[in-house]
């Protein structure tokens, strides 16, 4: 006796197209780093996923003025975490080269008020109009602008 499954494909697609809604959300996928190999302190990194699916590798900072001040031509996040550790963007911004401290101080104010602890910095992102590409799909009801 053969065992043989019915499929309903408009089930199935139905399925597809609801898992496709839930994804689409902005979040944070945390990665896997080095830190079981001995000897090799472990990278603080991490990802967002954006609206159109892309996965934005990031590097994870302290929330200071001296690291967003080295900060150059790169997409920068603000982000605070819920008492369950679940990262949420409070404010995201492109920032490019020359003078910004002023832009940098009045950016790291507002996240501070808005509860960000940490600053994630994806820096593969090439030229401006890729980084505010960026910027538009990671910001679903965050602050946007540059830092």
């Amino acid at each position: 006796m053969a065992n043989k499954r019915a499929l309903s494909w408009s089930v199935a697609l139905r399925d597809l197209k609801d898992d496709r809604s839930r994804r689409a959300d902005v979040r944070e996928e945390r990665l896997r780093t080095m830190a079981g190999l001995r000897g090799v302190a472990a990278p603080a990194l991490s990802a967002w996923r954006g609206r159109s699916g892309r996965r934005y590798v990031v590097g994870v900072h302290e929330l200071a003025e001296p690291d967003l001040a080295e900060v150059d031509e790169a997409v920068v996040i603000a982000v605070r975490r819920d008492e369950a550790g679940i990262a949420q963007a409070v404010s995201i911004a492109a920032t490019g080269k020359g003078p910004r401290e002023r832009l940098h101080r009045n950016w790291l104010a507002r996240a501070r008020q808005g509860g960000a602890t940490e600053m994630h910095v994806h820096r593969l992102a090439e030229g401006e109009t890729e980084r505010r590409a960026v910027v538009l799909d990671l910001a679903a009801d965050t602050e946007q602008g540059n830092a």
